[in-house]
């Protein structure tokens, strides 16, 4: 048990510090490629998934790991998702994100924690009616990944499904470039040869990039000290971030955020004197009838706050701020729709998006699209008097 403990506060330390140096947040991932066609961030956590579902596909091919998560799919994963994705953009953090800036000083984003657990205790309420009218009724299937389905060797599975969105990657971004190339007067039902070249010129950009950022990490590791001060590119957040995720899934499970989020608050309630344990969410479900205690993937969250403020700390951006009051409504709306969106799902971003699609959950694969049409919606209602770029 200590050294699962001493797991989970090295695995919540590094989170912590890397999501905090990358600014890695899928709220900037999304919202900023959809406003401003931005894709700083979204490369990050591409690049995070998927080298992160390669490394989990070897280490269960070995049987190096410890499970799955994988909920039954339906459309619930596409309604809480959608109300998870509207809740985050609306937040200004992810689930993951809104820990780091926690532990950054930014007291709008303990706001928004306090009201998630709001949402966590309002579903667990509700839970017996939902079960009967909105679980039962909107889901098809048993929870599965596609790594214990498949005939495939898990690893050379992961490897082909993280190709196969290498591709498609190439292939947009190659297209802008030709597109450019042959400028904005063409005719879209014109056939143009050069445009067949967009796979190649986005795989050539693509190695360009790569060998441009490997570039730049060995100018900053001249000069270690001043580097780590900096704010990091995402893709290097990426490489931590994965680094730390393959740590977890081989001694504990995958990485997730609101699920151990609304076990603390059973936890905060149960020791103010509710009984907790009798609700049955929180009994049945979350502590497996096992007692309202403090789990070790609660712990692994805490430590994330931990190492969001040790970096923030160490880099100078530590600070208290406080809110102003109009963005109160933020914090507070925001938290309430990610904590209940993020039950209704079941998952949030870290559990749907980054670990479910790195498993190759199907449930996961529904509730990302339902998280990425709630920030879509969400961010052309923000910007809609300047308007989207997407």
């Amino acid at each position: 048990m200590v050294s699962t403990l001493l797991v989970a506060a090295v695995v919540g330390i590094a989170l912590g510090a890397f999501l905090q140096k990358g600014r890695f947040c899928f709220v900037n991932a999304f919202r900023d490629f959809f406003a401003y066609k931005d894709s700083r961030v979204t490369k990050g956590v591409l690049a995070a998934t998927l080298l992160t579902m390669v490394f989990w596909g070897i280490a269960y091919q070995f049987g190096y790991y410890q499970g799955f998560w994988t909920p039954r799919w339906g459309l619930t994963g596409l309604v809480g998702g959608f109300i998870f994705g509207v809740g985050m953009t609306y937040a200004g953090g992810c689930a993951s994100g809104t820990l780091y800036r926690a532990g950054e000083g930014y007291l709008q984003f303990w706001l928004t924690l306090l009201f998630m657990g709001v949402g966590y205790a309002g579903f667990t309420v509700a839970f017996p009616t939902l079960e009967s009218t909105y679980f039962d009724a909107l889901t098809f299937g048993e929870g599965v990944s596609l790594f214990a389905y498949s005939s495939l060797p898990a690893g050379l599975l992961a490897l082909l499904v993280s190709g196969a969105a290498l591709l498609v990657y190439a292939t947009l971004t190659g297209r802008s470039s030709v597109g450019a190339a042959l400028g904005e007067r063409a005719d879209a039902a014109e056939f143009r040869p050069a445009a067949l070249a967009a796979p190649a010129v986005g795989l050539r950009q693509f190695a360009d990039g790569t060998r441009a950022y490997f570039a730049g990490l060995a100018r900053a590791w001249r000069n270690p000290i001043e580097s780590s001060k900096q704010p990091w590119d995402p893709r290097t957040a990426a490489l931590g971030i994965t680094a730390a995720a393959v740590l977890w899934f081989t001694q504990v499970s995958i990485v997730g955020v609101t699920g151990p989020e609304a076990r603390w608050t059973g936890y905060l309630l149960s020791q103010v004197g509710v009984d907790a344990g009798s609700f049955e969410y929180w009994g049945s479900v979350l502590f497996q009838g096992q007692g309202v205690g403090v789990t070790v993937d609660m712990v692994m969250i805490a430590f994330v706050i931990v190492g969001a403020f040790l970096a923030a700390l160490w880099s100078g951006d530590f600070s208290v701020r406080v809110p102003k009051r109009r963005r109160l409504p933020n914090a507070v709306f925001g938290g309430l729709a990610m904590g209940a969106g993020s039950r209704l799902a079941p998952g949030c971003n870290i559990g749907n998006i980054y670990s479910g699609i790195a498993e190759l959950s199907v449930h996961s694969f529904i509730a990302a699209v339902g998280i990425v049409a709630g920030v879509y919606v969400m961010t052309h209602w923000i910007y809609r008097e300047v308007g989207c770029a997407i």
